[in-house]
């Protein structure tokens, strides 16, 4: 996973924590319910990058 990708998705994954304490303070269940999703949507581009290095290693270490 490159250092960008890795920054977007710790960006974006805060930028959701952002929102849902946002909804939780002010009692926005949208915003709320909108955070959370951003924040899962985050974690899951990065288990997928993460699955995809993990991949490229099993393909380098066949390949030695």
């Amino acid at each position: 996973m490159s250092l960008t990708d890795k920054a977007k998705n710790k960006a974006q994954q805060m930028a959701g924590a952002a929102k849902e304490k946002y909804g939780d303070s002010t009692d926005n269940e949208q915003m709320r319910a909108e955070g959370a999703r951003q924040q899962s949507g985050a974690q899951s581009k990065q288990a997928a990058e993460k699955a995809k290095d993990a991949g490229r290693n099993v393909k380098d270490a066949f390949n030695k």
